[in-house]
């Protein structure tokens, strides 16, 4: 029987991952060694190899965390619009808020998720595209409760991939220091959809 990990096993794995999705970032996956990593981290090749047998175990244990963490905002979203008893369009609201929180403190776990999935292998690779469209069900799924009389069959999926659009590329230009917070910033997506989406459909 496996011996279980430790705590600090499990810490010092969560600080490859950080160093790894940085490297992955500035440099990207294809330039990236375990070289790199290690050296980054300040450590030896050797001691990389005691936490992860290859580069791409280090990716899919990124994007494994990753997306698990992005699918239980969805759920936490959910019991907080439950406890707070907010109506379809608020629940919406405050999950397009906590996944911009997340995205805030996350750029370069969110650059590996859209950038580097397709270096995975191919078992592994369905995973992660199988979450990523799980969260894209989720949001369609709000969407559809807040506006039901503006999303139909024909236009559900263009109007999630509209506001993925407006979310999901936050890390290439809206900066945590800049004059735009990522709060702010909420605040004019749920403006947007709620001027573009308010009106009954014609």
């Amino acid at each position: 029987m496996a011996r279980p990990k430790s705590a600090s096993h499990e810490l010092k794995r969560d600080e490859i991952l950080d160093i790894a999705a940085q490297c992955f970032a500035d440099a990207s996956y294809p330039a990236t060694s375990m070289n790199t990593i290690a050296a980054a981290g300040g450590t030896s090749k050797a001691r990389l190899y005691h936490y992860y047998d290859s580069k791409e175990a280090i990716l899919f244990d990124l994007l494994d965390r990753y997306t698990q963490r992005l699918l239980a905002l969805i759920g936490e979203s959910q019991a907080v619009a439950e406890r707070g008893n907010l109506d379809d369009r608020a629940s919406l609201h405050a999950l397009i808020k906590r996944f911009l929180q997340e995205y805030e403190t996350s750029a370069t776990r969110h650059v590996a998720l859209l950038s580097d999935t397709k270096f995975l292998g191919e078992e592994q690779r369905t995973l992660i595209v199988s979450r990523q469209r799980d969260i894209v069900a989720a949001f369609t799924r709000y969407l559809k409760r807040a506006y039901p009389d503006r999303l139909s069959a024909a236009n559900q999926t263009a109007i999630t991939m509209m506001l993925f659009g407006m979310i999901n590329w936050t890390f290439t230009w809206l900066r945590p220091a800049g004059p735009l917070s990522y709060e702010a910033f909420a605040d004019e997506v749920i403006r947007l959809i709620e001027n573009g989406l308010i009106g009954v459909r014609t």
